[in-house]
């Protein structure tokens, strides 16, 4: 059996499909495409997937909606295909759950250096969540099952996280009551320096309050410091 990476490819444009799909096969990962959500949804019913490529104008449900609905269900790892010039697109991508963003055109080499980078984030447990691996960890009435790469609330729901959003709760979550900076927590969770108007962090970090904050509106669990960064202001503890 084959443990190449296996790319979903998402684009309603066939030329695209085609052409990223034998990109990414000759590049030593299997690649399949869908032309739809109704033909990625029977895809991902069918076969286990590394990493969704989705572009984000498509007919019926967009890519948007597709992120989404994807970022409340799985952990999957997405790359968003995303119009020239349409920032709107890629920063709402980024909230909704997406883990990196192309614009279109693009190069396929960027795509495959993309996708490598995205998956190396999400290799293993160990690697998202660091000395936390294999463990439960509780904070603000919530549990994190690092496992499981999910939320447990104290009403017993169960919210999943995207690879991003996990790998930065991690961050928090290993230095409570610590400010870090926007830089500190692109380094740490990326590992790479932040570009300039690059709104990376604070679009997870606006995804991440959705999740555990009562009022993500009026957030106090992780808290914004002017000129600072963020900070996760509660109590860490590691129950097993």
């Amino acid at each position: 059996m084959s443990t190449s990476p296996h790319i979903l490819v998402v684009d309603d444009h066939r030329q695209i499909r085609e052409s990223v799909t034998r990109f990414l096969e000759k590049n030593g990962m299997r690649a399949t495409a869908a032309k739809d959500a109704v033909e990625m949804d029977a895809r991902l019913a069918s076969g286990h997937y590394d990493l969704l490529v989705l572009d984000v104008m498509m007919p019926g449900e967009d890519g948007l909606s597709v992120c989404r609905r994807l970022a409340g269900q799985s952990s999957l790892p997405i790359i968003m295909l995303t119009a020239l010039g349409k920032e709107t697109d890629r920063i709402v991508g980024l909230e909704l759950g997406a883990d990196d963003y192309l614009p279109k055109p693009f190069n396929p080499r960027e795509l495959l250096a993309r996708i490598k980078a995205v998956l190396r984030r999400s290799s293993s447990a160990e690697n998202h969540a660091g000395e936390l691996a294999g463990k439960r960890v509780r904070f603000a009435g919530m549990t994190l099952d690092t496992d499981g790469q999910a939320i447990e609330t104290p009403g017993g729901e169960r919210l999943p996280l995207t690879t991003a959003d996990f790998r930065l709760l991690t961050v928090l979550l290993e230095r409570p009551r610590k400010v870090l900076s926007r830089d500190q927590l692109l380094d740490l969770t990326s590992g790479r320096a932040a570009g300039p108007m690059d709104r990376t962090i604070d679009n997870q970090i606006s995804r991440l309050r959705r999740k555990i904050e009562p009022d993500p509106l009026r957030p106090r669990i992780i808290t914004t410091v002017r000129n600072g960064g963020y900070c996760l202001a509660a109590d860490v503890e590691v129950v097993e």
